[in-house]
């Protein structure tokens, strides 16, 4: 199994029983990939790493192995490959999950997206979606591994016809300040509300977010070093920098859904703020998994860069950008590849042109007036300047920009014309 276990319950055990009837029959072991540091959903843990895997092992489980580093840089489309071929890697044969719907109805739902080889975007009407999106991984990597897990899916156990929520159990405990009431206990073995007891005394649960290093952060970083984090686009940084000064998690959280950010990506956001996470980081992350076969080719790193190039071709020619992605994804393509370095104008002083030397650093953002700049640090003085491009090029930056995790560069380059400000995109420079 691949779980939080934030903490275990009664659904889990169930869970874990049917893992040790097939281990059994077979002389295995039942083994947990255990996610540790955050969550499958990019947040903190309620009980730590050490913690959940007592509880798991308590349940029945013979062996726990780390999964770390992942889910404050990526998002589920790409640590499911990442995990399932870990599974694969280590000789995982079994996997046991569970859900509402038959296995047939999940095999059916999950087809079409194994076919396309894209794991985001799993339309949220359909039923267990993280299990759909295992089942089309699953497929999607057999082509690589020449095998694939087994699934076993049992039914959701639920207790008076109400799916059992670790979300409700933790809000239940801190609600009831920090002990467990009886609402909670009932839906827990004995050793997992054991264990919660001994953590509750000794003060190590709720995990909380390192907040005076996230505020500070979200308070100080420039608009050119937050377009920076991994997650970021320019609405969400606009919102940050408008909704200043944080104190507290929840503000931050309404400047990053004024944006538009969702409960998941808001999640992921704020802990790649948390742990200063870049672009950069993300991106040479996802080019080793690349490198692997794991990453699907609609999620590679390009693909997002050629998507981009296209809307902006077609938007060039007048088609609205909704209808050009529309037609990305149907597969339509153009001969004129991406361009992954060019030059843009600045709008220079008369007294800044001493300060600058050819071959330096400038990075790029969106000011509060949603235009394209740039920002020279030189010796003496920090130059800012709107940037000069053709429409088709801003468009495109843009969308670089807005798509949370190509990371841009660009330094600062004397001409025959004057100063320009070369632009690089991804790992061309390096």
């Amino acid at each position: 199994m691949s779980a939080d276990f934030d903490p275990v319950h009664k659904g889990h055990v169930k869970l874990i029983d049917k893992a040790r009837q097939l281990a059994d029959k077979k002389g295995d072991e039942v083994v947990i990939y255990l996610n540790k540091g955050y969550s499958a959903n990019h947040a903190p843990f309620f009980a730590n790493f050490n913690a959940r895997s007592r509880m798991a092992l308590e349940a029945g489980a013979d062996r726990i192995v780390p999964i770390e580093g992942l889910h404050h840089r990526l998002t589920l489309a790409y640590t499911v490959p990442i995990r399932i071929a870990m599974m694969i890697e280590d000789g995982v044969v079994d996997y046991v999950d569970a859900a509402d719907v038959s296995t047939d109805k999940i095999k059916k739902y999950s087809s079409s997206f194994a076919k396309k080889g894209i794991f985001s975007g799993i339309p949220r009407n359909l039923p267990n979606r993280n299990v759909i999106r295992w089942f089309a991984v699953n497929e999607f990597l057999y082509k690589k591994y020449n095998r694939k897990l087994k699934f076993h899916i049992i039914p959701e156990y639920k207790i008076h016809g109400e799916k059992i929520s670790g979300r409700f159990i933790r809000r239940e405990i801190i609600e009831n300040n920090m002990e467990i009431p009886e609402s909670a206990a009932k839906l827990l073995p004995d050793s997992t509300v054991q264990i919660l007891e001994e953590e509750l005394k000794k003060g190590n649960i709720p995990g909380e977010r390192n907040i005076t290093v996230l505020t500070k952060r979200l308070n100080t970083y420039s608009r050119a070093k937050m377009i920076n984090i991994a997650h970021m686009n320019a609405d969400a940084v606009s919102a940050l920098v408008k909704g200043r000064k944080y104190t507290n998690e929840d503000q931050i959280w309404a400047s990053l859904r004024m944006a538009g950010y969702g409960p998941v990506l808001t999640r992921l956001v704020i802990s790649a703020a948390e742990e200063d996470v870049t672009r950069r980081e993300v991106f040479d992350l996802i080019k080793k998994y690349e490198k692997d076969g794991i990453i699907p080719p609609d999620q590679k790193v390009e693909n997002v860069i050629e998507r981009a190039w296209f809307v902006a071709s077609k938007s060039d020619e007048g088609m609205p950008s909704s209808d050009a992605h529309k037609m990305f994804r149907k597969g339509v393509r153009i001969h004129e590849k991406p361009l992954y370095t060019f030059d843009g104008g600045m709008h220079l002083r008369s007294f800044e042109i001493p300060s600058l030397e050819d071959g330096m650093d400038a990075t790029l953002y969106v000011d509060k007036n949603d235009r394209l700049c740039c920002d020279v640090r030189a010796k003496d003085r920090k130059i800012k300047s709107p940037l000069k491009l053709p429409a088709k090029l801003v468009t495109y930056l843009r969308l670089l920009i807005d798509s949370q995790f190509i990371p841009l560069s660009a330094q600062l380059v004397e001409k025959e014309e004057g100063w320009r400000i070369r632009v690089f995109v991804g790992d061309y420079k390096n």
